[in-house]
């Protein structure tokens, strides 16, 4: 019992500075390829309680037992960060628990003039223009609950990501763009989509599959797999796998207490860098005159589009697809998205923004704004539900087509592959059930079958009742819907926008209601896309 009273009395101290600690101590002036694995293990371990839906927010799963330093962490840290903070908090928090340096990109402008004013959506891209290092002084440490809480989270935005990643001295960028491979493309690295997202991977399966986790504007916490619903894009624009670039303090001191003490922090060279790579951007038979979209993909002197290739080399050895595998691990993605929907939508019902007047005007663009529409809205979330839709339909078509052309990589020994493919579509959609509580407080269960045959009536603006924000058409689901003509007819009208999947930033968006009578340049389209796996594999069986 002493023995046990002691060993009390000895970690109590250490225990109680841990928790305590809001300063941010360097003592390890450098990030090892050790600490880039230890960091991956720590989001890995995000993304695993993420998926097994432990946890839906950031600061739930940074409470949680995922987080290894969970407990640790002084009074006043606020866990709380959208898509784009996502990987810069995680990193930060990660640096500061193991004494690492950190640094972030202050401030980026357009690198061509004249180019779109909001640089979350550049044509050709950003630079960096500053950074800002956490560095200690003679005075002291930093402040880590500020550095978190408001330094990061202020200075990082998607803008931040919209670099290829060629800058590497003076001010670097904090990412650069990694060859396609199982070494580099890691639980850690990042994917940047053009269109206003950002995600970090924490799993890659031996089949090639990327699953990542990302955050929101109110917080929640997803996970899902990556498919074309991340876009290739103009190079400049860093679309794509990235990963943050290894940082060390220079010219530091250590005091007394093992800290670092001044000093300036610089970032790796690329050309250091062994996964430092543009085959990405322009293919690994780029086009002789520098055209990244005539760059090809080619394996084993086979070209194949980038999705393809990508699933190629991130395989463990030789890929080999089961089409019926395919098909549940895609229907377990677009589930997983549908449930994410329920919570956001939910938390939009919770805030009571469905029961305000609706606003004049549409915001000058949705897909990116601020205020309620940012929180609550969901039309990016939507496009990329529509993608995720339209590939399963696509990837259906050519695995089909594949095994017809007898193509060895295609794994199946059954007899009719349109009759298994449909059979496994419509097993996996019944089981995949989700609810929303309407507006008078009743259950409503749909399944992903449902959500498919309503895609485009999923109302993405936050003003409407609930019933419309899951496509409702029949009386007896919208009688509890509580929406004036106006709001109807703002639905109504919408519908143009809802049919485009293309996340389309460069466009007016502003309308107002008797504007908005039509598809306009950028923003809708006269007739949605074709997503009836249902018929055509019925077509094809």
């Amino acid at each position: 019992m002493k023995k046990v009273l002691l060993i009390i009395l000895v970690l109590l101290p250490c225990l109680s500075s841990a928790q305590s600690s809001s300063r941010w101590r360097i003592t390890k002036p450098q990030w090892t390829e050790q600490d880039e694995i230890k960091f991956g293990e720590f989001i890995a371990n995000l993304g695993r309680a993420v998926e097994r839906r432990e946890c839906f927010q950031v600061d739930t799963c940074l409470r949680s037992s995922a987080n290894p330093y969970a407990g640790t962490d002084p009074a006043g840290l606020r866990l709380f960060a959208d898509c784009a903070d996502l990987p810069y908090f995680l990193r930060g928090y990660f640096a500061w628990k193991n004494g690492l340096p950190m640094s972030v990109q202050s401030d980026v402008s357009p690198r061509q003039a004249g180019d779109n004013k909001d640089v979350r959506y550049t044509k050709f891209g950003n630079y960096v223009t500053g950074r800002y290092d956490v560095v200690a002084s003679r005075w002291g440490s930093p402040n880590a609950l500020e550095i978190l809480n408001q330094t990061i989270v202020n200075m990082t935005w998607s803008a931040s990501f919209r670099l290829m990643g060629q800058e590497d001295t003076g001010l670097y960028t904090d990412f650069y763009p990694v060859k396609l491979g199982r070494d580099s493309v890691r639980p850690g690295t990042i994917i940047y989509d053009p269109n206003g997202h950002v995600a970090v991977i924490y799993k890659v399966t031996d089949d090639g599959r990327i699953f990542y986790i990302d955050s929101h504007p109110d917080n929640t916490l997803t996970s899902g797999m990556y498919t074309p619903k991340f876009v290739r894009s103009f190079p400049y624009q860093g679309s794509g796998f990235k990963n943050f670039r290894p940082l060390s303090l220079v010219g530091g001191k250590m005091n007394s207490a093992g800290e670092y003490i001044g000093g300036k922090i610089v970032g790796a060279r690329n050309s250091t860098l062994p996964f430092y790579s543009l085959e990405q951007f322009y293919g690994n038979r780029p086009d002789p005159g520098g055209d990244w979209q005539k760059g090809q993909f080619v394996f084993r002197g086979v070209v194949f589009n980038y999705y393809e290739y990508v699933r190629m080399v991130m395989a463990s050895g030789d890929l080999k697809i089961d089409p019926l595998r395919d098909m549940r691990q895609n229907l377990a993605d677009i589930c997983i998205s549908l449930k994410d929907r329920v919570v956001a939508v939910n938390l939009a019902r919770k805030s009571g923004v469905d029961q305000k007047d609706h606003p004049e005007r549409l915001p000058q663009n949705i897909y990116g704004s601020d205020g309620e529409w940012e929180a609550y809205a969901s039309p990016s979330r939507d496009a990329r539900l529509k993608v995720s839709y339209m590939d399963l339909l696509s990837q259906s078509r050519q695995m089909i087509q594949r095994y017809r052309a007898g193509d060895p990589s295609i794994i199946y020994t059954g007899a009719n592959l349109a009759a298994d493919l449909l059979a496994t579509y419509e097993r996996e959609t019944r089981s995949c059930q989700f609810t929303y509580t309407n507006s008078s407080g009743g259950t409503v269960t749909l399944n992903s079958d449902d959500a498919r045959r309503r895609l485009f009536d999923l109302s993405f603006d936050p003003y409407h009742c609930v019933e419309l924000r899951w496509g409702a058409s029949s009386p007896q689901e919208l009688s509890s819907c509580r929406d004036t003509p106006n709001k109807r007819e703002w639905y109504s009208r919408e519908r143009w926008l809802r049919y485009q999947w293309e996340r389309r930033y460069d466009a007016r968006m502003d309308y107002s209601l008797e504007e908005l009578t039509g598809p306009k340049p950028g923003a809708g389209i006269a007739q949605p896309p074709n997503v009836d796996i249902v018929r055509y594999l019925n077509s094809e069986k």
